[in-house]
């Protein structure tokens, strides 16, 4: 088994984007804001998110890409969380969208229940960097297309 820290970087595949898409629309969101490393992977999943949720007629409020390693994210997350969208979806890589989750959690308005993420975040051992009881109601598509959702701990 690999550890959260030996980042992948996957793009996501036509069945996740579509049941973002549909899970946004289902929680009746008009705007989003689209939060993403720099990898790659993440750079084009991000774009791939962001046109297919104008294609289904929402609208994108704002795109962030944050560093995957650095001395502060608080800039990042301010930007993200200061547009005030319907739902934020996010995608990693692991560790440098931990270490974004964290300074949202610890410096914003930020709440992981209005935030749809990607499988690359879904992955439990990527959910453990933050811990899941900080995340709950935090949602998202696994790459089949199936959802997933981060429930209370009890």
């Amino acid at each position: 088994m690999t550890s959260a820290s030996d980042d992948a970087d996957a793009t996501v595949t036509d069945a996740e984007v579509a049941a973002l898409v549909s899970m946004a629309r289902d929680r009746r969101a008009r705007s989003v804001v689209v939060g993403s490393g720099r990898t790659p992977g993440a750079l084009a999943t991000a774009r791939l998110i962001a046109a297919a949720w104008e294609r289904a007629g929402g609208d994108v409020l704002d795109t962030i890409a944050w560093p995957e390693t650095g001395a502060s994210w608080l800039r990042f997350a301010t930007r993200f969380a200061a547009a005030g969208p319907d739902l934020w979806v996010m995608t990693g890589p692991a560790t440098g969208w931990a270490q974004m989750t964290r300074r949202l959690l610890w410096s914003t308005a930020w709440r992981p229940a209005r935030t749809l993420a990607t499988a690359v975040v879904g992955d439990p051992r990527t959910l453990a960097l933050v811990g899941p009881a900080r995340l709950y109601g935090l949602a998202g598509a696994s790459a089949d297309g199936t959802t997933w959702h981060v429930a209370e701990e009890r």
